[in-house]
Formats: structure tokens, C-alpha cells, sequence
């Protein structure tokens, strides 16, 4: 019979285990210090806001819908977009829009029967930034036009008639546009704004406006899609239709006076004209807008 009276030493393998999982406390405190350091990402990468009328869908139905959103609207303030009952310059939507803060417009040079470029213009103070941002367009149009007539201009396009009619025909369209905005013309036909229900239900109401369509949802306008409808469009926002190439003894297309085209326009910051090779600089065009 022993007499060892040495109380029993604790066992090798549970300080062992001990030790282990003190380590990992360790490093799971540590993880979570850093990962409260780093900067959170931010998750609305890739999310686009649609806002407007859908391809297809029915202009009155749209019209009513937005009416009735702003009827119900009780957001603190939000943005809007407004459409307007036709094209206006630079100075009409000053005077309509006046005391409204404006973050855009849009704007499409309304060639008769030829499809055109829809193009989003930022700007905070009418008609100034809107007349500054145009001749900016104006400048581009004249590049794409001038490219469009080097192409003409090389061997495969004399070689091939009907390619240098589609070249001629782009040069034509963009030579159109560039007159138009450099000019001031009436090309503007909607506007995104910001304000209070009341504002924006008193802004429905005044002359030459047709619609308002409230867009609380919206928080950047940059990762935002604006679709209104096109002054006209009265039953459905058709999908762009266009009247071709020019016959090859036809002049420009016109510009004076710029009439009414009864087709819709290529989606925000797409090349123009669509369906024809884009000049260079161009990028590509942005996803279909829907509402």
C-alpha cells in the first residue's frame, strides 16, 4: 500500500486543450477589432433605380399612375421626375420649373423621322447650365459627324453604296443634332427635381407640365434611370423606330424649325444615332430603361 500522499497533477492533455482554446479567443477578438476598422463596402453596387415609363407600356396608364402616387405622396422631400407636354428651350423650363431646385434635364434633338440621341444633362441653375451643357453636346455631335464622313469617305464605303448611304445618313443625323444644340433649340422634355409633396403637387398643376412622377426610392441619381415619356407619345412608349438611311441624293436632314419626330429615342447616354456605327469616344449604351 502506497503512502504518496502528492496530490494527482492535472492531466497533460486538458491544459492542452485549455491552451488551445485560449489561442483562439485571441484571434477572434482580434478579427473582429479589424474587421470594425475596415470600411463597410458599399452595398448598392450594381443596383440601378428605374424610374418613368417602361418600353410598351401604356402612356395614359403611366400618366395616371404617377398622378396618383403624388396624390398619396407624404415623404418629408424626395426627388421627381417631371415631364414636360413638349419641347422647350432652355429658357421656357426656367420659367417653368422657377423656384424648383433641378438636378437634370434630358433632352433629344427632335429631328423629323430620324432616330436621335437621348442625352441626361446635369444642371443646378437654368437656363445657364443647360445652354453650357448643350453646346458641350454640340462639340461631340461635330466630331461624330465628322468621323461619320471619314467613313463615307474610305475605299470599302465607295466600294459599297449602301454602306456610304448609312454613313452619309449618320453624318447627316449628328450634323442635325450638333446645329440644334448649339442653337438653344426646344429639345428638352423632361427634368428631375427635388422637393416636398406640396411643392411637387403645385408644380403638376402649372402651365406646360405634364406629368410629375414622385421617386422617393431614388437616393443617387447616378445609379438612376430616368425614362419619361416623349411629348409624342400618347398611347404606348413604342420600342425606337427610325426612316433608314437617307436616298443617296438627299441633303441633311433638316433643321430648322425642329419638328415633331413620331418615334421614341435611344436610352440615356447610348450613341446616336442608334443602329449605325458609333463614333469613336462613344460608350456603350446603358441597359434598357424600364419604370
Amino acid at each position: 500500500m502506497s503512502d504518496d500522499t502528492t496530490p494527482p497533477r492535472r492531466s497533460r492533455s486538458t491544459a492542452l486543450t485549455w491552451l488551445a482554446l485560449g489561442c483562439a479567443l485571441v484571434v477572434l477578438v482580434v478579427a473582429v477589432a479589424q474587421r470594425r476598422d475596415r470600411p463597410v463596402g458599399d452595398r448598392t453596387v450594381g443596383e440601378v433605380t428605374r424610374v418613368g415609363v417602361a418600353g410598351g407600356a401604356s402612356v395614359p396608364a403611366y400618366l395616371r399612375a404617377a398622378g396618383d402616387e403624388l396624390a398619396r405622396l407624404d415623404a418629408p422631400d424626395g426627388y421627381a421626375l417631371v415631364s414636360f407636354a413638349a419641347y422647350l428651350t432652355p429658357a421656357r423650363v426656367a420659367e417653368t420649373l422657377a423656384g424648383t431646385p433641378v438636378s437634370a434635364v434630358l433632352a433629344r434633338v427632335p429631328l423629323p423621322g430620324r432616330q436621335t440621341e437621348i442625352v441626361r444633362l446635369a444642371v443646378l441653375r437654368l437656363p445657364d447650365d443647360a445652354v453650357t451643357a448643350m453646346a458641350e453636346v454640340a462639340a461631340r455631335k461635330d466630331r461624330e459627324a465628322a468621323e461619320y464622313r471619314a467613313r463615307a469617305a474610305a475605299p470599302s464605303a465607295t466600294a459599297d453604296p449602301g454602306r456610304r448611304r448609312e454613313y452619309d445618313t449618320g453624318a447627316a443625323v449628328a450634323a442635325g443634332e450638333a446645329a440644334g444644340y448649339r442653337a438653344g433649340c426646344a429639345c428638352l422634355y423632361a427634368a428631375v427635381v427635388r422637393g416636398v409633396p406640396a411643392a411637387l403637387r403645385a408644380l403638376a398643376e402649372r402651365p406646360g407640365v405634364r406629368v410629375v412622377d414622385p421617386a422617393p426610392e431614388v437616393t443617387r441619381l447616378d445609379r438612376t434611370v430616368f425614362t419619361p415619356p416623349l411629348p409624342e407619345q400618347r398611347d404606348v412608349a413604342r420600342p425606337p423606330a427610325d426612316a433608314g438611311p437617307a436616298p443617296a441624293d438627299a441633303g441633311p436632314a433638316p433643321v430648322g424649325g425642329m419638328g415633331d419626330s413620331s418615334e421614341a429615342a435611344p436610352t440615356v447616354s447610348a450613341p446616336s444615332p442608334a443602329g449605325r456605327p458609333p463614333a469613336s469616344g462613344s460608350g456603350p449604351p446603358n441597359p434598357a430603361p424600364t419604370s
